[in-house]
């Protein structure tokens, strides 16, 4: 896995790609972050999809190289001016798409995102941004108030954990209304919370549920065949 750095607006944004051994064409997949930023968990779901699916994988940055949260409070420092300003953070998206698509040479593209990351891989598709399909893993539902109708062209695949309090079945009824008329589909999980598919996640609202991310990740490779198909 080598590191790219790539530059927006003249700030250095540091993405990790990762392409399958003898599969120079493969498609792309686009990895989207957590609130923390790009770090291990992206690394390991980028293996995952090379090495497992055989697609290649970028996992893109929108904080800036060497901007990581290592708490709560960090975190939501970086996350929350970007979820407050959704123009900015589609820019950043786009230009992150692009990297990708640049480095890796792909055709096709489609893109993966995890909590804050899901949030990002949604605005992806209302803001019809260059990818196939999209799929939001225990991702925040909040909508871009900069598109207010937004026209999904992508198809989408959610996968939720119905237990997850940052995402209330209100939310779940609210993005249904939402991407109407466009070609969705949604998993919720009985049993998961937020950030199900974060090893070594605890806790009473965020935490890693080992069969949930099996099973969402067995969706995640049947949608991934069927956008790149």
């Amino acid at each position: 896995m080598s590191a790219v750095d790539y530059t927006i607006d003249g700030q250095t944004f540091e993405g990790y790609f990762l392409t399958p051994a003898g599969k120079p064409d493969a498609p792309l997949v686009v990895i989207c972050h957590n609130w923390a930023g790009a770090g291990e968990n992206e690394k390991q779901k980028a293996r995952i999809i090379a090495e497992e699916f055989g697609y290649a994988a970028f996992a893109i940055d929108v904080y800036g190289k060497g901007k990581r949260g290592t708490n709560q409070a960090e975190c939501e420092g970086l996350m929350y001016p970007l979820v407050g300003d959704r123009a900015e953070l589609q820019k950043r998206l786009a230009a992150g798409i692009a990297a990708a698509k640049a480095k890796s040479g792909a055709t096709k593209t489609a893109a993966i995102g995890f909590c804050f990351g899901g949030l990002c891989v949604l605005d992806m598709a209302r803001a019809g941004m260059d990818v196939l399909g999209v799929a939001s893993f225990h991702g925040l539902f909040r909508p871009a108030e900069n598109i207010p109708a937004p026209k999904i062209k992508a198809k989408v695949l959610i996968e939720h954990g119905w237990r997850d309090p940052m995402a209330t079945p209100e939310d779940v009824l609210a993005i249904a209304k939402e991407f109407a008329g466009s070609d969705w589909q949604l998993h919720a999980h009985g049993l998961a919370t937020h950030a199900f598919t974060t090893v070594g996640a605890t806790g009473d609202a965020t935490q890693y549920h080992a069969d949930t991310d099996r099973r969402s990740f067995a969706y995640l490779k049947t949608f991934l065949a069927e956008v790149f198909s």
